[in-house]
């Protein structure tokens, strides 16, 4: 039997997505590259596309940026074994002096990078894991319509000199205030009563889609990560299932350190020689979640306390992640203190005990990975499942004390029933 022939050529395409075109250029192994033409954006005209550009036999390999097209074209070159690459566009390497932008070039640009090796690609997360991270943006958004409501509504009763004298907005006794607001003109009287009626909306939206959280949430495959990181304060149910959803597998990240870096908790710095200067974070990456860890952060202000519910959450959890929980409570909390002694103000020492609440979430994402690996596929004698070869402890210089996740005792995680809805982000 005659051994396989080796591929001794590749060709590496990029391809420029639009809504309805995309622009294809082609860099082949011995230097060329060159503009191929735009294709529709269908799947039956990438797949004449891959069928022709194949037919010699060489190896195809195609690459695009993320953007708003998602990332079906990559799931649908995938499906048929055909190697396809997502990449960041914020790290595309970039002349300074080139001003000229067009689909082809843009293509052929992709192309040339592409083959050099040197453009980075993004995660794409499977359908479930998108569609659960869909449902939070959505939420997301929809807070956001009842912020914007809100506020014209404040913005009206300012225009016209009247002022809420209670302590907080938007509870029964503000509410009750703003139906009791009477107007001289009839145009004026119904313009508030709209703004008003708006504001019902986004809040039954709201609801609807809490409930429909937690309820997804039970039949996901990430829900034991969900679940563990409910155990920590300030990570109820919405902001645990926002990471989980918008970092998705954390054990791809070797350390703590890549992981802080990734959602933009890390200071920038400008150094050289003897100089070191650092300044504020560097707020790239994911939004969301670096959102969801600043917002859990801010309950390390209080001193360290298991509550009822961070105990109802903790209920049938791991020892070593209720450990790690525990020992992330003392750690953050006594930081927060001591930033504050030092002069602090306190955004700066809230976002600093986010960037460490990484290293504790790392540490039970590699826990909860590496017991669900070892439950799944059983190991050889004397060999450690995936996930536990790598120590949970190694979170950062100053918070090193975290439990070790190698355990061989398996756990099965139970669902949980908040007790009271609005307890759900926090």
């Amino acid at each position: 039997m005659n051994p396989s022939p080796t591929v001794t050529k590749i060709k590496y395409v990029g391809l420029d997505v639009h809504a309805e075109t995309i622009a294809v250029a082609i860099a082949d192994s011995s230097g060329a590259v060159r503009a191929y033409g735009t294709v529709p954006a269908h799947s039956h005209s990438v797949d004449r596309l891959v069928k022709k550009l194949a037919e010699d036999g060489t190896e195809v390999r195609y690459v695009y940026e993320a953007g708003p097209t998602g990332f079906w074209l990559c799931r649908h070159l995938r499906g048929k074994g055909i190697p396809c690459e997502v990449i960041a566009p914020s790290l595309i390497p970039q002349k300074a002096s080139d001003r000229v932008k067009t689909d082809r070039r843009d293509a052929l640009n992709l192309a040339r990078l592409f083959r050099s090796g040197e453009l980075t690609s993004v995660r794409v997360p499977d359908e479930a894991d998108e569609a659960i991270r869909d449902l939070v943006r959505t939420r997301l958004a929809t807070v956001e319509d009842l912020r914007r409501c809100r506020q014209r509504i404040k913005g009206y009763m300012l225009r016209y000199g009247r002022r809420y004298d209670g302590k907080s907005s938007w509870n029964p006794r503000h509410l009750n205030y703003l139906s009791l607001q009477k107007f001289d003109h009839p145009a004026q009287q119904i313009a508030f009563e709209e703004l008003l009626n708006a504001i019902k909306d986004p809040a039954d939206r709201i609801e609807r889609l809490d409930a429909a959280i937690e309820t997804q949430v039970k039949s996901w495959k990430r829900e034991p990560l969900v679940r563990a990181l409910m155990c920590f304060r300030g990570l109820a149910l919405l902001n645990a299932t926002t990471l989980v959803c918008e970092l998705g597998d954390l054990t791809r990240f070797d350390s703590p350190g890549p992981l802080m870096s990734f959602v933009g908790l890390v200071p920038t710095e400008d150094s050289s020689g003897k100089r070191r200067r650092q300044g504020a974070v560097t707020k790239s990456g994911n939004s969301a979640a670096r959102r969801a860890l600043v917002e859990a952060a801010w309950q390390y202000r209080l001193p360290a306390r298991v509550t009822t519910h961070i105990r109802q959450r903790q209920h049938d959890q791991p020892k070593a992640v209720t450990d790690i929980a525990w020992k992330a409570q003392q750690r953050l909390c006594g930081r927060y203190r001591s930033l504050i002694k030092g002069g602090k103000k306190s955004v700066v020492a809230v976002t600093a005990v986010a960037r460490e609440l990484v290293g504790f979430i790392w540490a039970v994402a590699i826990h909860i990975e590496g017991a669900q690996s070892h439950q799944a596929t059983p190991t050889a004698p004397g060999r450690a499942p995936r996930g536990e070869d790598r120590p949970a402890a190694r979170l950062c210089s100053k918070s090193s004390d975290a439990a070790d996740p190698a355990t061989k005792r398996i756990y099965v995680l139970k669902p949980f029933k908040p007790t009271q809805a609005r307890k759900a982000r926090t």
